[in-house]
This record gives C-alpha cells, sequence and structure tokens, in this order.
C-alpha cells in the first residue's frame, strides 16, 4: 500500500531556513515499512543516519539563496509548488525524498536549497544524490551509494558495500568495513579504522589512511601520501608527492613521481615494492629474516650490515640474498638514493 507523505508540520513562522538550524518539516517514520531509502536534491546537503528504531524520521530544511535568503514559509511554500518536483513518500518498502528543480535552466540566485536529514534503522541500503552539497551517512549495513558534484563526503560507521563519490570536495570515512570505493576530483582522502577491500582515489589532494586492513588500492594525483599502522596489502601512488609511511604491517607497492618514499615495516608481508622518479627512498624492515634484495638508485648506501649476504654490492645497486633469500624487497629511484635500515 502506497503511502504519500506531503508536508505535514510547517513552522509558523517567518525567515526560519537551514540557516536556522530549524526544519521546514519534520514526518516521523515507521522503520519496519522501510527497507530503502532514495534522497536527491540539486542544492542542499544530506545526512542519512541509522540506529534510530525507535525515532526514526525525516526533517527537510529549506531557506533562499543569494539576496532571497529570508523568506517567509508561504514563500518557500510557493517556490516549492511553482518550481520544484517535491516528494516526500514510502512506497514498496522504500522512503524516496526528492527536491529536483522542474526547469533545467533555473536562476539559482532566485532558488531554494533544499537540504534532508534522515534518522533510519541500521539494515538497510540507500541511494542519495546532490548536486549542491555535501553528505553525511552512518551507522547503516546494506548498500550504500552516494554522490555529488558540489560538496564533501562524510562516512562512519557503514558496514557492506560502500560506493561514494565526489567532484568538489574532501571525503573522511572512519570505523567502516566491506567493499569500500571511494572518489573525489576535487579534495583530499582521510581513511581511519577501516577494514576490508578498500579502494581510495583523487585527482585533487592528498592521501591520508590510518589503522586500514585488508586489501587496499590509494592513488592521488596531486598530493601526498601519509600512512600508519596499515595492515594486508597496501599499493598506493601518487604523481605529485612524497609518500611517508610508518608501523606497517603488510605487503607495500609504493611509487610516486614527485617526492621522496619513507616506508617504515614492523611485520613483513610478502613483498615490497618501491618506485620513486622524483627523490629518496628510505626504507626499515625487520632483522633477521630472509630477504631477496633488488635495490638501485644514484646512489645505494653501502655502509648497512648484511648479515649472511650473498650478491653483488655497488655504488648504484645492491643485488643479492640475505639470510638465504626470501621476501622479495625492490626499490628503485632515479632521482635520488636508496637507503635501506633494519629494525
Amino acid at each position: 500500500m502506497k503511502k504519500i507523505f506531503l508536508i505535514a508540520l510547517m513552522i509558523g513562522l517567518s525567515g526560519l531556513g537551514l540557516a536556522q538550524k530549524i526544519p521546514y518539516l519534520t514526518k516521523s517514520l515507521s522503520t519496519s515499512d522501510i527497507q530503502n531509502v532514495e534522497a536527491k536534491t540539486s542544492g542542499g546537503s544530506i545526512e542519512l543516519t541509522g540506529g534510530h528504531s525507535q525515532d526514526a524520521r525525516i526533517e527537510v530544511y529549506i531557506s533562499g539563496n543569494g539576496r532571497h535568503l529570508n523568506l517567509t514559509n508561504e514563500e518557500i511554500k510557493a517556490k516549492l509548488e511553482k518550481d520544484f518536483d517535491f516528494d516526500i513518500s514510502v512506497s514498496d518498502h522504500k522512503l524516496l525524498a526528492k527536491a529536483l528543480p522542474k526547469d533545467r535552466i533555473i536562476n539559482w540566485n532566485n532558488s531554494l536549497s533544499i537540504s534532508f536529514k534522515i534518522f533510519v534503522s541500521e539494515n538497510l541500503s540507500s541511494k542519495l544524490s546532490t548536486s549542491g552539497g555535501s553528505i553525511s551517512i552512518g551507522k547503516l549495513s546494506g548498500d550504500e551509494d552516494f554522490r555529488t558534484s558540489g560538496g564533501s563526503l562524510t562516512v562512519d560507521g557503514l558496514s557492506g558495500k560502500i560506493n561514494g563519490s565526489t567532484s568538489g570536495g574532501s571525503i573522511h570515512i572512519s570505523s567502516s568495513k566491506g567493499l569500500i570505493d571511494m572518489e573525489t576530483s576535487g579534495g583530499g582522502i582521510n581513511a581511519e579504522h577501516c577494514s576490508g577491500n578498500i579502494r581510495l582515489s583523487t585527482s585533487g589532494g592528498s592521501l591520508g589512511l590510518n589503522d586500514l586492513h585488508g586489501e587496499i588500492r590509494a592513488s592521488t594525483s596531486g598530493g601526498s601520501v601519509d600512512g600508519e599502522g596499515i595492515g594486508g596489502e597496501l599499493v598506493t601512488t601518487t604523481s605529485g608527492g612524497s609518500i611517508n609511511l610508518r608501523s606497517l604491517s603488510c605487503s607495500l607497492d609504493a611509487s610516486t613521481s614527485g617526492g621522496s618514499i619513507n616506508a617504515d615495516i614492523k611485520e613483513i608481508g610478502k613483498y615490497v615494492k618501491l618506485k620513486d622518479s622524483g627523490g629518496h627512498i628510505d626504507l626499515q624492515i625487520p632483522g633477521g629474516k630472509g630477504y631477496d634484495l633488488k635495490l638501485y638508485g644514484d646512489g645505494v648506501d653501502k655502509n648497512i650490515t648484511l648479515n649472511n649476504f650473498s650478491g653483488t654490492v655497488k655504488d648504484n645497486k645492491i643485488e643479492g640474498t640475505v639470510n638465504g633469500g626470501g621476501v622479495p624487497i625492490y626499490a628503485q629511484t632515479s632521482g635520488g638514493k636508496v637507503n635501506l635500515s633494519f629494525r
């Protein structure tokens, strides 16, 4: 049975919008009826938070843009009816929250900013989109798909399939697990306390990686990479900065065209592969283990102690085995020196 929720509560005061943090309308929801959420708006932000089985609801915040910031509720209502396809409804266990302009050509200085805050239970999937604001999503388990063209993404406490993208902002993801795929064209990415199959990509910022576990692919075309406490496997690349990694317990593949590489590995994985076109390489690995070394650079530190070493040591390379061989260690730079040390 289709239930259509039209405007149920309108605040009887003029000039109240998102800037005042007072909802234009609030509607209570029955969590037993909702398994999916679809929210889309062109001029505002979206917040979706799980864990609210007793007080599930949707809040809609509306304010004017440009010179028309202080609109009365009557003026807002008239603009909604005239200019927007606006719908808050539940059908077939899906909550739909929609606020899209009827005309593709719209004067945003004379339009509305429409944002949603949605509070639901934990076990559901979502599809969120906005072209004019940020998205915040958390405390959900399911398939979550969300994208914005004009703001940042904030993710916390998700589990399942997580797919998010933005063309104009940064990404922060924390305390999440599962299949994670996050991408931005206009900002940095910070990821912490996450696990699973993780893909992070940015074309315009730096990467901050902390306490990540699993198969991790992290790339940037415009910034540095800084990581700590990573386990499993890490493949990371940058075209525009340095790579600094600490307290690793993983297999490692790292490359940069625009800076140096510093990697401190406390527990060795299956391999280490480092490539650098613009600086030096400093690598620290656990001692007392077997390694196959292939180190190449404009200079290679020949003063390191190589116990039970068999191979070749020259000014620009070290090739050979330590303690009978074992984990392959490859490091190559064309812009500096390779320094290897043991913990």
